[in-house]
C-alpha cells in the first residue's frame, strides 16, 4: 500500500476535475480524496498499489477534456488506510 499527495496546477477548477478524478479512482480501486484549493489548484491524496496510483497520476497530468494542466507535484506519505474515495468541499 502506497500513499501519494498530489497538487495539480493550471486550468483545473470549473472543468469537472474533481468529479472525473473520483470516477477514475473508483474505476481503478484507489482510495483517497480530491478537493479544490483557494489558490486555483486541485489537491488529491491517492492510496493503493503503486501501479494504480501511477495510473491516477497519469490521469492528473492530462485531466478531463476541458482542463489545461500545467504542473503536477507529487510527494509520498505514510498510508492512512483510507477505505473510500471522496470529493471534499
Amino acid at each position: 500500500m502506497k500513499r501519494y499527495h498530489v497538487f495539480i496546477s493550471g486550468r483545473v477548477q470549473g472543468v469537472f476535475f474533481r468529479n472525473t478524478t473520483r470516477k477514475k479512482a473508483q474505476e481503478l480501486g484507489v482510495n483517497g480524496w480530491v478537493k479544490n484549493l483557494e489558490d486555483g489548484r486541485v489537491e488529491a491524496v491517492f492510496e493503493g498499489s503503486k501501479e494504480k496510483i501511477d495510473a491516477m497520476i497519469d490521469f492528473c497530468e492530462i485531466g478531463p477534456r476541458l482542463a489545461n494542466v500545467e504542473k503536477v507535484e507529487v510527494s509520498e506519505e505514510e498510508p492512512e488506510n483510507l477505505d473510500t474515495f471522496k470529493v471534499k468541499r
